[in-house]
């Protein structure tokens, strides 16, 4: 579903991106890890167009992504911030990406699943961070695409929504979606995900699953086993 080969991307000076390959076909939960810096957040806004690469190809469905913007209706997006005006009113805020997606959408069962109910006619500007974050979870997960990407989703997010949301994964898993997220709780990877992408100063230094970086680093967490393979490899970025 998702092909990307050589891709790079500058910032000014700084190489971001140094030469990607990624590979995505079968439907499941996917971690991008790795420190802060390490290009993660590029990564996924390159797939879904936020950001133009200087070189190499990515591909969705076929489709590359150059070509035709027609491909984005086949992925749901969740920014790390979600930035909207603060004189909006959260039903004006769904409306309004209802209205640029122009695609159906059911937001009642979301509203509910959050408690978003009291929330609907506030101004953004007047939430909290963590209703924030449901609502930008509630935009998130709006659409039913077969690509969902969620850049550090369980940011500000209480223990109650926080169950809600794995459940809401786990189920959008047994629908047959590919889900590709990033995180820095390694305990929700170690729950969740089918395999793990480890970027390091914008290049992929491990590809595989759980049980293979367990293995590679002889270490019996993912958290040390990160740790293992960031000094191995010579950066001593806080992760």
């Amino acid at each position: 579903m998702i092909n990307i080969q050589g891709l790079n991307k500058h910032y000014n000076k700084n190489h971001v991106l140094k030469d990607i390959n990624l590979n995505i076909s079968d439907p499941g939960i996917y971690a991008i890890l790795g420190p802060n810096g390490s290009g993660k957040t590029t990564l996924l806004k390159s797939i879904i167009g936020l950001v133009i690469p200087e070189k190499g190809d990515i591909r969705v469905n076929g489709i590359n992504v150059q070509d035709t913007p027609l491909y984005r209706n086949e992925i749901s997006y969740l920014p790390q911030v979600a930035r909207f005006p603060d004189n909006l009113r959260v039903v004006e805020v769904i409306k309004l990406i209802k209205d640029i997606r122009n695609q159906e959408a059911d937001e009642f069962q979301l509203i509910d699943l959050f408690g978003l109910e009291a929330e609907m006619k506030k101004k953004l500007g007047n939430l909290s961070g963590g209703t924030r974050q449901k609502v930008n979870m509630l935009l998130g997960f709006l659409f039913d695409t077969p690509v969902i990407i969620l850049d550090e989703p369980t940011n500000s997010l209480d223990p109650v929504s926080l169950t809600k949301f794995k459940k809401m994964i786990f189920e959008k898993k047994q629908q047959g979606k590919i889900i590709i997220y990033t995180t820095h709780i390694m305990s929700f990877v170690e729950e969740f995900s089918d395999k793990i992408f480890l970027l390091l100063d914008g290049r992929i230094i491990f590809t595989g699953d759980l049980q293979g970086i367990l293995k590679e680093t002889l270490e019996s967490s993912l958290e040390n086993a990160i740790v293992h393979l960031v000094d191995r490899n010579g950066n001593d970025k806080i992760y």
